[in-house]
């Protein structure tokens, strides 16, 4: 028996899942099933007579032209992926098959949503990517540049910001993405979405702020835009930082799905950030001192070595400096071993700030400091370095609740002239500050 089924083509047609797309030569929509709905949020009615363009991600427009082209020339389409913007502005991922009908001049396509498998496929790269990002990253800045790679790459045309707590202070550090190394200061503004986030620990999807790019601000209620996306950066209870990623335009929005996966992008970055900041902390414990941060013995004695094989190679002088703090012994038991504590690092903050960048302060333990200079021009330079120390540590010092004064011995050793090893040079220097102290008793 014969039957006749074309009654049922349109009943079929709609119960089929994926979407189903006519198109005409122009890009007109002549005919989609009811699939649409569901697919893109808008009714088959809403899409009839309206370019096809009008929904196709804006990203993405200019290679679907291309791919439409090509199908209308006779060549079908069995794999061809692309972006469409849903009715509330999220990205649906969407893979075709399509082919021209020369008779009828239309392009007929079936449209699947592969959405979820592409976040899936988003998820698993970019943990692969993290992993690769922090075995690879030497420092804390090299794994953010890893990690603003790999955000732009999940979201593209986004721009992300990468903010690290800094304590006591409210306010965050982040990468400058200007400079190959270089951070910045940013202030969380009271009332921003950014600030909602650090202080919840929690993911916010707000509006972008034009005038404070990064910030966030909330949208008003029954707003459906969402171009602004932040989550904490949580380790153990802890919130050390914030990932934020807006677009500059309202037309896409992010979702549901993006939120999760930025929010799997920053449990792993919190993660690696966390034992790259543990490394980065342990390598700065073996070459300084715990208690003021400057360079210890072990990694003086490096540099002064490399600096004596650079001055020998081009007949430069150098000159070493060691530094005795006098009486410490008397602070340390009149007023506490905190205070004395307290007096070092002073001393240590006011070594730095009266040597250049190019200098090496380090301390050898107990109240002994020494100072490399480099590139010196003769005793008198160092004279001139010598006194302007001694200025600058003799000023008072508000310790354990009182002031006090304090004046150090300080010998000198110039390089050639005094000696042309590390070993003469510090037995020069060592001396000559112990006849200093001698001479102020």
């Amino acid at each position: 028996m014969t039957i006749d089924f074309s009654p049922l083509y349109p009943k079929l047609v709609n119960l089929i899942l994926d979407t189903i797309f006519v198109v005409d030569e122009s890009g007109q929509i002549v005919f989609v099933s009811e699939a649409c709905q569901r697919l893109l949020g808008y009714s088959p009615s809403e899409m009839i007579g309206t370019p096809l363009l009008n929904y196709i991600h804006p990203e993405d427009q200019e290679r679907t032209l291309a791919a439409a082209r090509r199908v209308m020339s006779g060549h079908t389409h069995t794999d061809f992926e692309n972006r469409y913007l849903h009715r509330d502005g999220h990205a649906v991922h969407i893979l075709w098959s399509a082919r021209w009908s020369e008779e009828d001049r239309l392009r007929i396509a079936v449209a699947r949503d592969v959405t979820a498998l592409r976040r899936g496929d988003q998820t698993r790269n970019a943990l692969y990517r993290i992993s690769e990002a922090a075995h690879e990253a030497e420092t804390l800045r090299d794994l953010c540049d890893g990690v603003h790679s790999i955000i732009g790459e999940l979201f593209p045309e986004s721009d992300l910001y990468l903010g690290f707590n800094q304590s006591h202070s409210g306010r965050l550090s982040l990468p400058d993405w200007r400079t190959k190394s270089g951070w910045i200061d940013w202030q969380v503004a009271p009332g921003s979405a950014l600030e909602d986030v650090i202080h919840t620990r929690k993911s916010s999807m707000a509006l972008r702020d034009p005038a404070h790019p990064g910030l966030g601000v909330h949208p008003e209620t029954g707003s459906e835009v969402a171009n602004w996306l932040g989550v904490p950066l949580v380790f153990h209870e802890s919130t050390m930082g914030v990932l934020v990623i807006e677009r500059g335009t309202a037309a896409v929005s992010f979702d549901e799905a993006d939120k999760s996966l930025l929010e799997f992008v920053a449990t792993q970055v919190a993660t690696v950030v966390e034992r790259k900041r543990s490394e980065e902390n342990l390598r700065f414990l073996a070459h300084h001192d715990g208690l003021t941060g400057l360079t210890n013995r072990s990694l003086f004695y490096d540099r002064l070595e490399t600096a004596l094989r650079s001055a020998s190679r081009n007949e430069g002088r150098l000159a070493l400096l060691y530094l005795d703090v006098n009486d410490f012994k008397q602070i340390n038991d009149t007023l506490g071993h905190e205070a004395g504590d307290e007096l070092l690092i002073e001393m240590a903050q006011r070594l730095r700030d009266c040597t250049r960048g190019t200098d090496t302060v380090a301390r050898m333990g107990g109240d002994e400091f020494t100072v490399l200079l480099t590139d010196v021009h003769g005793r008198e330079s160092v004279e001139n370095a010598i006194a302007k120390i001694r200025e600058i540590l003799s000023l008072p010092v508000a310790i354990g609740g009182k002031t006090v004064r304090v004046c150090c011995s300080i010998g000198s050793a110039v390089y050639p002239e005094d000696g042309e090893t590390a070993r003469l040079l510090f037995s020069k220097a060592d001396a000559a500050m112990y006849a200093s102290k001698r001479q102020s008793e």
